[in-house]
């Protein structure tokens, strides 16, 4: 039992110098990080510059006050041809269509022969 013990003792004494070596090297380390500075990068990507710059701010503004623009005056031209369907509607419906001299569906159908009657019937 003796040598079970001596091992496993040596191997705590080791474990405490690895932990402390690795602490003294993180030590250091944390002590010398203030004087790394960053270097400037050399050339920046146009990506990178245009993601900082207003521009696509300025972009998105011009476009949603075109857009708006656009879809009034689309809504007004949608309001005209409505306007213009409910009238043709209201011309059809009440009958206030003007009869036309000429063409006549009930000319078509009697193969345009017509005896001059007013009750629009014909002689064959």
């Amino acid at each position: 039992m003796g040598r079970r013990n001596a091992n496993f003792f040596m191997m705590f004494v080791f474990t405490i110098l690895l932990m402390l070596a690795f602490g003294a090297v993180l030590y250091l380390m944390v002590r010398t990080l203030p004087r790394i500075t960053e270097e400037p990068q050399e050339k920046e990507s146009l990506l990178d510059r245009w993601e900082r710059s207003r521009i696509p701010e300025k972009i998105d503004a011009a476009f949603n006050g075109f857009l708006l623009k656009f879809l009034r005056r689309l809504k007004v031209i949608a309001l005209k041809f409505d306007n213009a369907v409910s009238v043709g509607l209201r011309k059809v419906s009440s009958g206030e269509r003007e009869k036309k001299p000429g063409f006549e569906m009930k000319d078509v159908r009697d193969g345009g022969e017509t005896t001059g009657k007013s009750d629009g019937t014909s002689s064959r």
